[in-house]
């Protein structure tokens, strides 16, 4: 079985406060975009976990796909197999990639074993994984709260829209992002903010996270102001970084304004 497990992009990110758990619980819109890995699941002897593309850090124990694997092994017997994935999407880039690998995983288990697994007992299984793994297993646009696996429906519907992704390859840690930012309630509603026409968000949709690291890394911010000179009619980091985008009107080629960074660009649905 074959899937692609896509990335997603924030629209808007609060730091709301710190949790007695230690994690964060946070505000914003989750929007699934076309950068993808691929990721092939077949039936094998042992089990095996093999990657191509992007190194991925770490041994098998501690991947998230093998670890998918495992959980559900544990509850339904699972037959060995042998998961293949090719890394495409960055790693540390604010884009839910490795998320997205673990939830896929669930969702092409599930399949291939026919084992009906609810779509509730599916996001469970996925918020054991990772905050924002559950976001994938429906994999459309909400919004989140919580530690990121909270989900309401919200209006926002990009489709149509061109947007442009800029990667410059510099990994940002969770632990470094989340270490200069100051937890603090919003004074307005993001669901409310993201529902109004695009050309309002440049003033009201923030990212928490840009406070701090655009300081600290200023191609950051250099990328953001770029889009926005080329017409975004929103620009912003995505997650704690440090993939930046901007969201445009019609389709914009804009691969050689970023030669050095890994760019992808695509229409959102």
């Amino acid at each position: 079985m074959l899937v692609f497990p896509n990335a997603k992009i924030n629209i808007g990110l609060n730091i709301v406060e710190k949790r007695p758990d230690g994690f964060h619980n946070i505000e914003s819109c989750f929007y699934p975009v076309g950068w993808s890995d691929a990721l092939e699941i077949t039936p094998a002897e042992t089990f095996s976990f093999q990657s191509a593309g992007i190194d991925i850090p770490g041994d098998v124990a501690t991947n998230l796909c093998a670890k998918a694997y495992e959980m559900l092994a544990a509850d339904y017997a699972l037959a060995p197999v042998n998961i293949h994935l090719l890394k495409a999407v960055p790693i540390g880039a604010g884009l839910g990639g490795g998320s997205s690998d673990a939830a896929f995983t669930i969702k092409a288990l599930n399949e291939l074993f026919g084992l009906k697994i609810s779509i509730e007992k599916q996001l469970n299984y996925a918020r054991r994984l990772g905050s924002d793994c559950a976001f994938f297993i429906e994999n459309k646009p909400v919004y989140c709260y919580g530690k990121g696996d909270q989900f309401e429906e919200t209006g926002l519907n990009l489709a149509g829209k061109w947007i442009v992704m800029v990667n410059p390859e510099l990994h940002i840690s969770t632990v470094e992002a989340y270490a200069g930012v100051q937890p603090m309630k919003s004074k307005t509603d993001l669901r409310d903010l993201v529902v109004q026409p695009i050309e309002n968000w440049k003033n009201t949709v923030n990212n928490d996270f840009e406070k701090s690291l655009f300081p600290k890394y200023p191609v950051l911010e250099e990328i953001k102001e770029k889009l926005y000179a080329a017409g975004a009619k929103y620009a912003a980091m995505s997650g704690s970084g440090s993939t930046l985008y901007g969201i445009f009107e019609e389709e914009k080629d804009l691969s050689g304004h970023f030669k050095s960074f890994k760019v992808w660009q695509g229409y959102l649905k």
